[in-house]
């Protein structure tokens, strides 16, 4: 499957917002056959943290459609990908029992970057 996004890494497939600080703090996001796979940047700048320990979000294509068709419309993420935005703007995504928390910068530029259709899956006419 393609999509519409030309802001990937070609060496590992993740990629984010252009609206992004330069990949330090971001919603990161990689298309992997059926499934959409999300991460928190932060999580590598910490030389304590194991690689192998980070948590990843990973939906089907459709639950991710469903997120971000919800979230353009201004609508409560439901399902299986929850995005609660506490009073002080840190945004937490949730899927079953790993919890992403974004700051209210990088969830903006994610949102920015969801409107922009930078993280739409389209079928692939080859």
């Amino acid at each position: 499957m393609a999509t519409t996004s030309t802001h990937r890494s070609v060496s590992t497939g993740w990629f984010t917002s252009t609206r992004s600080n330069n990949g330090n703090q971001c919603v990161e996001v990689r298309f992997d056959g059926t499934a959409v796979l999300v991460r928190d940047s932060k999580y590598r700048r910490d030389p304590a943290n194991r690689p192998a320990d980070e948590p990843v979000i990973t939906v089907t294509a459709l639950d991710w459609t469903a997120f971000l068709d919800a979230l353009r419309a201004g609508r409560r993420t439901e399902g299986s990908l929850v995005a609660d935005t506490a009073a002080d703007g840190h945004t937490t995504l949730r899927h079953g029992d790993t919890v992403l928390t974004y700051t209210p910068a990088e969830w903006d530029a994610f949102l920015l970057g969801a409107h922009d259709g930078e993280f739409d899956r389209v079928a692939s006419t080859v």
